[in-house]
């Protein structure tokens, strides 16, 4: 596990530098930032994402299941002297807002939908849009399933944190090579996890429509834009002849954008 996942402050700032650098300009071509822009993020950890939004004068709300993360996120957002609500509960039970006026207009979902396992990815995405405004946006960030790390193996210790396309093995293989590295019964229970939510392009895409929505943008990444605060990598994208090779393009996206509406 890498020290950044420890020092949570760390990792605020990166997530920070990240939506700053990246989400700000990709989100402004369809929806203004403005001091009347309502934004809610779903699984919102420490709040890091939502930090140059609050920045750029938009109203912020974070949810997330755990209340360390929130805690962190309400102490961090005190020290950076912005606003922001942030709650501790579970979106998928959540009541939705029956006034206009309390919707948002653009809905954050960043590395989140590959946690969730399959019997309740359909009813979550269709559980936001009654959260959206009318002409409201969703933004969706995750990691293809089949990219070099797309199993999250780097969150485990030992060696196989760092083997790529290991999450691709059989189950029992990739169990046993898990339990080989010393990786802890929790973090197998939440790799396994993962593997049941697996997200490849394709599948998010089905599921998208599935629940109602269009989907306005498409950007995948060959080096994830977080890879620069992570690696000191250069973002780049994925050129559009291979964008288009379907199902081949999951072996090499490590991180997919959408915009939904």
């Amino acid at each position: 596990m890498q020290e950044r996942h420890h020092n949570r402050k760390q990792y605020f700032n990166e997530l920070a530098n990240t939506a700053r650098e990246y989400y700000l300009d990709y989100l402004r071509p369809y929806l203004p930032l403005t001091p009347f822009t309502r934004v809610l993020e779903i699984g919102c950890g420490d709040g890091g994402n939502l930090l140059p939004f609050a920045e750029a004068g938009c109203s912020v709300t974070g949810v997330d299941l755990s209340s360390g993360r929130i805690a962190d996120a309400q102490r961090f957002f005190a020290e950076s002297g912005y606003e922001g609500t942030f709650l501790c509960q579970n979106f998928i039970q959540s009541e939705p807002p029956t006034d206009e006026d309390a919707r948002y207009d653009l809905v954050l979902v960043h590395d989140v939908i590959e946690h969730i396992e399959p019997p309740y990815k359909q009813d979550f995405l269709a559980h936001i849009r009654p959260f959206l405004r009318r002409g409201g946006i969703v933004f969706f960030g995750f990691p293809a399933w089949q990219n070099p790390f797309g199993g999250h193996q780097q969150i485990c210790a030992g060696f196989a944190s760092k083997l790529p396309y290991i999450h691709l093995l059989p189950l029992s293989m990739y169990t046993t090579l898990l339990e080989w590295s010393g990786a802890s019964e929790k973090d197998i229970n939440e790799l396994l996890s993962i593997r049941r939510a697996r997200v490849p392009i394709e599948s998010f895409e089905e599921l998208a429509v599935g629940a109602g929505f269009s989907i306005k943008d498409r950007t995948l990444w060959l080096i994830n834009p977080h890879y620069k605060q992570k690696f000191h990598l250069q973002p780049r994208r994925l050129w559009p002849f291979f964008a288009d090779l379907t199902y081949v393009r999951n072996f090499y996206t490590t991180s997919a954008f959408y915009l939904l509406q």
